[in-house]
């Protein structure tokens, strides 16, 4: 994790694969927590990603897509799925003394998660997912030769 010198935000990285143990509580490593939580005084929001996956934001990033999510037209079919997914699946969760995290049971069934998972960085928050599908993830991208950007992207390179 890294502060954007500009914006004094914290930018979640990098990659961790984790135990869930036999209540289904994560480890969170202390380089994500610490972050995370802002010294243990922020609480966090857990939800459903239509990839199958989790999210875990600090609730104060939590909020304002909460609130997006929520203005979406009530009688519109498609933003009522998202409704469902997102905001219905959002829980409050916080680490215990040993830094763990309970993963729901119903969001471990949506997830898939079984034992293994990897915690993903994704810049304002983290991705949970069962290690087998992420290692999926990684084959397609692997498999399909050259992907192509999404639109915008096009001068991208690294």
């Amino acid at each position: 994790m890294r502060k954007w010198e500009n914006v004094g935000e914290t930018v979640f990285q990098g990659a961790n694969q984790i135990n869930l143990d036999a209540k289904g509580r994560m480890a969170v490593p202390t380089r994500a927590r610490d972050p995370l939580t802002q010294g243990g005084t922020v609480k966090l929001v857990l939800t459903a990603h239509p990839d199958s996956c989790l999210l875990l934001y600090p609730a104060p990033a939590w909020e304002p897509i909460r609130t997006q999510v929520m203005s979406f037209p009530s009688l519109d079919r498609q933003a009522s799925l998202w409704k469902r997914l997102l905001v219905g699946f959002a829980q409050e969760v916080e680490p215990d003394g040993a830094g763990r995290l309970l993963i729901p049971p119903e969001l471990r069934a949506f997830a898939k998660i079984a034992r293994q998972v990897m915690l993903v960085g994704q810049g304002s928050h983290f991705e949970i997912w069962d290690l087998e599908s992420w290692n999926q993830q990684l084959e397609t991208l692997r498999s399909g030769g050259n992907p192509s950007l999404p639109p915008g992207m096009e001068n991208f390179s690294l």
